[in-house]
């Protein structure tokens, strides 16, 4: 099982556009084969997405979706920042 949190700020004048953008990136990551879990977290203008995979094969390929790749391009000018992304492992 692999592990990823995913951390999102939003510009504030456009949490509404991103959370949109999140929410059809969820929609269509869950349906991936490998997804166990793909779960969006909201906190102000942050966006925190809790990701588990079966096996790396299936994370690379999540990696190269055109959702993924969309939600990439329609979002740069809505974060404040650069989206930053742990591959975490569980140790309790």
């Amino acid at each position: 099982m692999i592990s990823i949190t995913a951390i999102i700020k939003s510009k504030k004048e456009n949490i509404q556009q991103l959370q949109s953008l999140l929410n059809d990136l969820v929609v269509e990551t869950r349906k991936e084969a490998a997804c166990v879990r793909y779960d969006l977290h909201h906190s102000e203008n942050v966006f925190i997405i809790w990701e588990e995979w079966k096996d790396q094969t299936g994370l690379d390929l999540h990696n190269n979706q055109s959702h993924l790749q969309d939600f990439i391009n329609k979002s740069e000018n809505f974060v404040s920042a650069p989206i930053q992304v742990y591959k975490t492992a569980q140790i309790l």
